[in-house]
């Protein structure tokens, strides 16, 4: 049986919305009646939880319309292909990433650059978890799909992909204006066991594909109306995506 999340893991913040945390990430569940779209799949030892917390909506892995990748780092598609090729889900992300998620090439933090960076407060103790969590098992997505056109999905929450490279090549938030919600994956998170600040922020420097590219996507973010920030690491942030993006600018720039 799939492992329940714990009630503080699992946030409702909107009537059909849910942030839901697992080992250090986040994934979002976007419910319409008997189906939903998910957004990211956790690392790999996070899919007893991933269908877990569907099943604690009375959903099942084949009521998952699509399964949407921001990107496709390890702690965010661990259970993508299990519901791909277990349960014909399809998964859909930017063109850009479609190649990364084949594992054509792996372009995430290296272990090498992990022990670089082990004398920083928080880094060991994240390194050892995420390598626990399957941060270094191989994981592609056997058939990873691009999005079908541009515009709002025909996808449970009609969600809008948002092109935010910097992270990597093919990043994507999803906006759902109808709700006001965004949802940012790693283009802007809010903590990080890496982190020493909490609220709207970049991820340190080592885990992006190019952080100049990742600073200017926050423009695409600020431009948005939303008022309802949810991430690929952090608590949900309750303010206007202008604000938050312009923090995270800020506190980039020290």
């Amino acid at each position: 049986m799939p492992t329940s999340p714990r009630t503080d893991d699992m946030v409702r913040v909107e009537s059909n919305v849910y942030l839901v945390s697992g080992s250090n990430t986040n994934w979002v569940i976007i419910k319409d009646g008997d189906s939903c779209t998910l957004v990211d799949t956790g690392y790999p030892g996070d899919r007893d939880a991933v269908l877990g917390s569907l099943a604690a909506l009375g959903l099942g892995p084949r009521d998952v319309s699509a399964v949407l990748i921001t990107h496709a780092h390890n702690d965010h598609i661990g259970a993508a292909e299990h519901l791909r090729a277990a349960y014909d889900v399809p998964v859909l992300m930017h063109q850009e990433e479609v190649a990364h998620a084949r594992r054509d090439f792996l372009d995430q933090v290296s272990v090498g650059q992990v022990l670089g960076q082990a004398w920083r407060p928080g880094v060991l103790p994240w390194a050892v978890h995420a390598l626990r969590a399957g941060g270094t098992t191989h994981v592609p997505v056997c058939e990873p799909q691009a999005f079908p056109a541009a515009g709002a999905l025909e996808l449970p929450g009609a969600p809008v992909p948002v092109h935010t490279p910097g992270h990597t090549k093919g990043h994507c938030a999803y906006h759902l204006p109808e709700s006001g919600i965004l949802i940012t994956g790693d283009a802007l998170v809010t903590a990080h066991p890496t982190s020493r600040i909490s609220g709207p922020q970049l991820l340190p420097d080592m885990f992006h594909t190019d952080r100049a590219r990742a600073l200017d996507s926050l423009t695409a973010l600020e431009n948005l109306d939303a008022g309802l920030l949810l991430p690929g690491h952090g608590p949900v942030h309750r303010g206007s995506a202008k604000e938050a993006a312009e923090t995270a600018r800020a506190r980039a720039s020290r």
